[in-house]
This record gives structure tokens, sequence and C-alpha cells, in this order.
């Protein structure tokens, strides 16, 4: 056991220390409040009287020292919160990608990117639209999967708009068919599969209606949507 240890002044036992004895631990212990420096924000400093009309700033010092200190402590905590969020977020889209990146035929993709995305990504639905205004099949007839008139994509998104977030907002049922009763937010991604074919549309919806919002970084959206658009240029055979 170290000497400090040994001068608690609550060493001997369960009785609270008196005031003497923190004042004796402190005399012998100089470097205390030095050692920790948390402590500084719950001491308060003693008033000194230097008369009428006369401020005394060490005590307006050492509070603002103390607000400031309280600040920092809140500051970081929500720094390494939204660091651990945006690690989590960047672990989904990985796994996400590499599950479209490891499918084994077109229909095998639609069928990761209309069901399995959704858990990985924690969301209640993950949509795939396809403007087609022929009566040729682009994409499989499976649940999650919506073709729509050409131009939907923009009238939803508008256009020139590569990434939407949306909080709090009605979603269009034209995107999330049945399930958008389920939808608070969401987070609509354009895939420009080649500049002559159908334009289409991944959307997720959640029904927290805070989980996507328009002030969040899309660096990780964009580059699933990139990945998803070229794997499906690829499987269908489409130049860019």
């Amino acid at each position: 056991m170290s000497s400090e240890q040994g001068n608690s002044p609550n060493a001997g036992g369960n009785t609270p220390p008196s005031k003497n004895d923190v004042r004796t631990y402190l005399k012998d212990n100089p470097g205390f409040l030095l050692e920790n420096p948390d402590l500084v924000e719950h001491i308060l400093a003693p008033p000194r009287e230097s008369g009428a009309g006369v401020v005394d700033m060490q005590s307006f010092m050492i509070e603002r020292l103390q607000g400031e200190v309280t600040e920092l402590k809140s500051n970081h905590g929500e720094l390494v919160a939204a660091s651990r969020s945006n690690m989590i977020s960047q672990s989904r889209i990985h796994a996400a990608i590499l599950s479209i990146l490891e499918a084994t035929t077109f229909e095998h993709m639609i069928e990761i990117v209309t069901t399995d995305l959704a858990n990985m990504l924690d969301v209640e639905v993950a949509s795939l639209c396809v403007e087609n205004d022929t009566n040729a099949a682009i994409v499989p007839d499976v649940t999650g999967v919506h073709v729509v008139s050409v131009g939907m994509v923009d009238e939803t998104m508008g256009p020139g708009r590569d990434i939407v977030l949306r909080a709090k907002a009605e979603a269009e049922h034209a995107v999330f068919g049945g399930a958008v009763g389920l939808v608070r937010s969401a987070a609509l991604l354009r895939l420009p599969i080649n500049s002559f074919g159908p334009m289409a549309l991944l959307a997720f919806g959640s029904r927290d209606d805070e989980r996507f919002h328009p002030g969040q970084g899309t660096e990780l959206l964009s580059f699933l949507s990139r990945v998803l658009t070229h794997s499906m240029r690829v499987w269908l055979e489409l130049p860019r």
C-alpha cells in the first residue's frame, strides 16, 4: 500500500473523516489536487474581503473555470458517443456492401437489397424503385421492388439530388408500398444505372423519426449507392 493511501483520512474504518482529518491529509499530500484535477470543479473558493465597491475577480475566475471544465466534460461525452455511432454505422454499411458483392445472381442481389439490408442497417424497410415505361421486366417481381413511371425519381427526390434525408416527414406510398405506415424518417438514394436506361431509387425507412435527418453525413450512404449502382450495371450488362 502506498504512503498516500496509508495517510487517507478514512484509512482506519468506515467512520466519515472530520474536517481536521481532511486538513491533515491535504497538508501531508500537497500534490493531491494536482493529481485529481476533476475535484477542482466541486471546490468553492473562499471570498476575499477587499472593501466596499471592490469586485472579487478570483472567485469569478474560478467559477468560470469550473463552468468550462463542466462544459468540456459534456462535449467530450458527446464526441465519444458520436464517434461510437459513426463506427457502428460504418460497420453496418461495410457488411451491407460485402453482401451485395457476394451475391451469386442478379436476383440474389435484389433479394439481399430488399430483405437483408433492412436488418443490417437496423431500419424497418428497404425498398428498391425502378423506372420503366415498357412491359419488359427489368427487376425480379419480389417484395420490396416497385416499378414506377419514368420521372418518378426526379419528382420524389428533386432533379440533380443524389441523396435525400427526411425526418418527421410523410413517406410516399409509391416508394415504400404497403410498409409506408412504418416510416417516420427516410433516406432516398439515387441509382443512375446508366445514361440511357432506367433510373432507380433505393430507399430506407425507419419508424424512428430522427433515424435519418438532413443534418447527417451522407458519405457512407453515397458509397453504398455507388457500389449498388455498379453491381446492378454489371449484372444487367449495361454501359455506364
